[in-house]
């Protein structure tokens, strides 16, 4: 029976707090990202799959330090050359452009910059992945052309997959569980095409799978996020992070289906709050922090909060200067909204 192996990540924002030139020496969230990045790949060196594919936002913003793009891009490249496919979605992050460089000229780098296919030959049947660039504000109206340009209907006796780095109904996200329901830029499941053995999309940071559903006469594919690869704000603080090894089979009904979905979790640093009490005066402000800071794992996240009534005074004690003395150097930290209208340098 054919089969076929996917690795399949996405959102990895690299660059994210990886300042080239830091005029303060302390720990960056930056090499957290990239160490994840690292472990993906690795595990995909080590399995052999038949195609990785990242699905889009690989890095944090458009524009990006042209150091940060060959490092990324070095490592993608050396990835290529030992034989197993990458294929890149880009996503909103890059405004649905990568960023140029002779390092994607491999010929085992491919990248959807416009609608297209991409077929591959594995365990002797074809394996056609379809996508196209992240599309913005339109694509609810525009997505069923865009499928057709990227020239779907011609791979229909192939495992066809659809790349995505996009919103689809019925996706998830924040520690509410806000389901997106409609808008234009939400994918509705009915205009997903039926053909589709699974739609791998990157964009929702939190990991889920939207389970193949039937809308009226016609069988919906399922919808697999893998998520970030590490948190990126704290709304993605009881969020697990990862990747998934996905395998694909041919049914009895000749029919391509998903036949083993494993979610692999990469490490994630805690994000903690730390609140200060209205009650707290100036003098205590600091002692308060250490004291809280003892109760938790060394390598956290800390997000500085203050009730809303707390003393004026209390609160323009803590800057930044002050949490680089009292917080230990492996703890990332960065203030709540609370502390906008004071200086926290």
């Amino acid at each position: 029976m054919a089969s076929a192996r996917i690795v399949f990540f996405a959102d990895t924002h690299l660059g994210f707090d990886y300042p080239v030139k830091p005029r303060i020496e302390r720990r960056r969230r930056g090499p957290d990202f990239f160490a994840n990045f690292h472990r993906v790949l690795d595990y995909a060196r080590e399995t052999r799959p038949d195609v990785v594919l990242h699905g889009g936002d690989v890095f944090f913003r458009a524009r990006i330090p042209q150091m940060i793009v060959d490092m990324v891009y070095s490592d993608l490249y050396e990835f290529a050359s030992e034989g197993i496919p990458i294929l890149i979605v880009p996503g909103n992050h890059e405004r649905s452009i990568l960023p140029a460089s002779l390092f994607l000229e491999h010929p085992d780098i491919y990248i959807f910059d416009q609608p297209k296919t991409f077929t591959f030959d594995v365990d002797g049947s074809q394996i056609a992945f379809s996508g196209f660039p992240c599309r913005r504000k339109d694509v609810r109206e525009l997505f069923t052309g865009l499928v057709q340009d990227s020239g779907w209907m011609k791979y229909r006796n192939a495992c066809q997959l659809l790349c995505l780095h996009q919103t689809v109904e019925g996706a998830r996200v924040g520690p509410s569980g806000y389901t997106f329901r409609r808008g234009q830029d939400v994918i509705p499941r009915r205009d997903l095409p039926p053909e589709a053995a699974a739609v791998l999309s990157g964009h929702i940071h939190r990991e889920q799978v939207l389970e193949a559903q039937r809308i009226g006469d016609r069988m919906s594919p399922p919808v697999i996020y893998p998520g970030s690869i590490e948190r990126t704000s704290f709304a993605e603080r009881d969020e697990r992070k990862g990747f998934y090894d996905i395998t694909l089979s041919i049914s009895e009904g000749k029919r391509w289906e998903l036949a083993k979905l494993n979610f692999l979790e990469l490490p994630a640093r805690p994000m903690v709050d730390i609140t200060l009490d209205k009650t707290l005066s100036p003098a205590e402000v600091s002692d308060y922090i250490q004291a809280q800071v003892s109760r938790i794992d060394s390598q956290s996240i800390v997000r500085l909060k203050c009730d809303p009534e707390i003393d004026p005074e209390a609160k323009r004690v803590v800057t930044s200067r002050l949490l680089r003395k009292v917080l230990p150097e492996t703890m990332n930290y960065q203030f709540s909204s609370d502390f906008r209208q004071w200086n926290v340098v």
